[in-house]
């Protein structure tokens, strides 16, 4: 959420950098409902201070022997119409905090503007045997096979999944299966043991208040599944809001419990950094995302996912980005797998995020890049919503910086090492690094 202090301060150039991601800011509907906090708060520090004043004055009556009797009814009005002006004051905060729930976070100055991932600009890549003429990785020498042929001759089942659940799930068995959790595994001792992120294992499902703190909740309601506990059916309003009953969520990322470990929270200054990571299933509706990569694991109901989040002080959040965005690449590199980093222009980034990194990894069936990691700091976006706080010894509550990551999708990487480790035969590849988890194995197939 942003912060009401700074859009009182400067709203024009509030205006000005949500306008480069493509938002209108409500400027007519917050001018209105500042207009009406000062005026009740204008109101309330009037009656305040004549409440006060009469009180001297019925003190100083009843010293001299006097009759206060009509000072004292003046002062008897006065609580009743500040009870009132609190109610108004709430009132206002409340549709204030409504309408900044639903504005996206402000880009950070070196964020290039544009409108569409056509503007991204490539900040790096690392690709080991690269085509002179156009810096992509060569060619594998013969037609390549897409993912789901391949994983079709190791246990990728998507019949299965479909009778079980519908479109957009996967079912694996077999040496697949064991290939999803080597990677899984991997990228969890790496983010662990090398760059000293503690394992955690969270919940799946959550309430509504954990969502509205990281930023999901309540613009991205439809790219959420949801449940209710033991059948009952929430109550809704004419808008669709629960008003009796719980709505739970299913995470669609493990960021949600990960961040909000430090939900209604002053973290002591010494305990920070604090990095976090875990694999857990991710569940999205892919609401809005129509026909676009229903082949496949590309884009799929469940999949699974490392996650990385970071909380740190604000002085050091964009050095932490860059930190976070290298833990995401070492696990490609470690992989072979080629890559490149792609910093998202305004318009392409995500609801909560000051500045975001994605990373794209090269998939031969499709002779392209897709991303597989998307890092992002979130400066105090998130903190201001879930009451996130630090404090150094002797200081003033200040709020923490959140960051996120994939370290990594793992069912795209799944995808990548089956395109990229393909042989003409069919077989596939076991990267090195991953052979341990895999009992010694060196390839899969035929």
């Amino acid at each position: 959420m942003l912060d009401p202090a700074l859009l009182r301060k400067d709203l024009d150039a509030v205006v000005r950098r949500l306008a480069s991601r493509g938002v209108v800011f409500p400027v007519e509907q917050f001018n209105s409902l500042e207009s009406r906090r000062k005026a009740v708060q204008t109101e309330t520090e009037g009656l305040q201070a004549q409440r006060n004043a009469l009180a001297k004055q019925i003190g100083a009556l009843k010293s001299k022997g006097e009759d206060a009797s009509a000072v004292m009814a003046e002062s008897q009005a006065i609580p009743g119409r500040l009870k009132a002006l609190e109610q108004d004051l709430a009132e206002v905060q409340t549709q204030l905090a409504d309408m900044l729930m639903a504005i996206p976070n402000l880009p950070h100055e070196s964020v290039p503007v544009g409108t569409s991932a056509e503007e991204n600009i490539e900040v790096r890549r690392w690709v080991p045997t690269a085509d002179p003429a156009t810096g992509d990785p060569k060619s594998l020498g013969f037609e390549p096979r897409d993912h789901v042929t391949l994983g079709e001759t190791i246990g990728l089942d998507f019949d299965t999944a479909a009778k079980l659940s519908g479109a957009r799930f996967s079912f694996m068995r077999g040496p697949i299966a064991r290939l999803h959790r080597a990677l899984a595994q991997f990228m969890l001792d790496l983010q662990t043991e090398q760059h000293g992120y503690s394992e955690c294992y969270t919940p799946y499902i959550v309430n509504a208040s954990t969502l509205m703190g990281t930023g999901q909740l309540p613009k991205f309601k439809n790219d959420m599944f949801w449940v209710t506990r033991g059948g009952d059916e929430p109550t809704l309003d004419e808008q669709g809001h629960v008003i009796a009953g719980e709505e739970q969520y299913l995470i669609s990322t493990s960021e949600i419990t990960l961040t909000s470990l430090v939900r209604d929270t002053i973290v002591p200054a010494a305990d920070l950094p604090i990095r976090l990571t875990a694999h857990t299933p991710c569940f999205r509706s892919e609401a809005g995302s129509g026909g676009r990569d229903t082949r496949g694991l590309i884009r799929q109901h469940q999949f699974d996912k490392v996650e990385m989040v970071q909380i740190v002080a604000p002085d050091t959040s964009y050095q932490a980005l860059e930190d976070m965005a290298g833990h995401a690449e070492k696990v490609l590199q470690l992989l072979g797998l080629p890559y490149r980093v792609m910093l998202l222009c305004t318009g392409d980034m995500g609801f909560g995020a000051s500045k975001t990194y994605d990373l794209e990894v090269w998939l031969p069936a499709q002779n392209t890049w897709r991303e597989i990691s998307s890092v992002s700091n979130c400066e105090t976006f998130q903190s201001r919503r879930m009451q996130a706080r630090t404090r150094a010894e002797g200081g003033k509550p200040e709020y923490v910086h959140t960051l996120n990551g994939s370290g990594l999708a793992v069912g795209r990487a799944l995808v990548a090492v089956l395109e990229n480790y393909q042989q003409a035969d069919g077989t596939i590849v076991i990267p090195e690094v991953l052979r341990p988890y895999m009992g010694g194995l060196t390839q899969l197939g035929q």
